[in-house]
């Protein structure tokens, strides 16, 4: 396993739609598990595709990890199969915009489907923070960053936050 250099906003591969996985073979599973190794090095709860610049429809996460026992896993061409109308808000960071976090509003639970390193399909549901993440990766195979889900006069200071911390 390798610790991948993780792509930093405004890369433009963060901004772009990912490509369905076609196939599961070995690249596949080595990208897996330099995503769970990088992830855990940086140290996140999850991690997309885009973020170590595979324009893939993958993504790992594991939200229980620094708590208590690791419990990763890998999604596949993941979507979301239902939302509860109740929305939570949770404060979300990025590892690709490390150093900003901000309050983010999503649905309380969403339903998810996905394809396993098996080739098994998957579903679950997902409640509190892992509601907030699952959605979070998911938003990045689909070229969406925390940025995009803010005001523009919160995105524009939070934007000056993180250019002055990276300068």
């Amino acid at each position: 396993m390798t610790v991948r250099d993780i792509v930093r906003w405004p890369d433009p591969r963060l901004s772009t739609v990912c490509a369905p996985v076609a196939v599961i073979d070995a690249d596949l599973r080595v990208l897996a598990a330099d995503m769970l190794e990088t992830m855990y090095a940086a140290p996140g709860r999850g991690l997309a595709g885009p973020q170590v610049g595979a324009m893939s429809r993958i993504f790992v996460m594991d939200t229980d990890w620094k708590e208590g026992t690791p419990a990763p896993l890998v999604l596949i061409n993941p979507a979301i199969e239902a939302r509860s109308a109740a929305r939570a808000t949770q404060t979300e960071g990025c590892l690709s915009i490390p150093g900003v976090s901000a309050e983010i509003e999503r649905p309380a639970e969403v339903t998810v489907a996905w394809t396993d390193l098996e080739g098994a399909r998957q579903v679950r549901a997902f409640t509190g923070f892992a509601a907030a993440c699952v959605q979070h990766e998911l938003d990045h195979l689909d070229g969406i960053v925390t940025f995009d889900h803010l005001t523009p006069d919160t995105r524009a200071r939070l934007e000056a936050e993180y250019a002055e911390a990276v300068q």
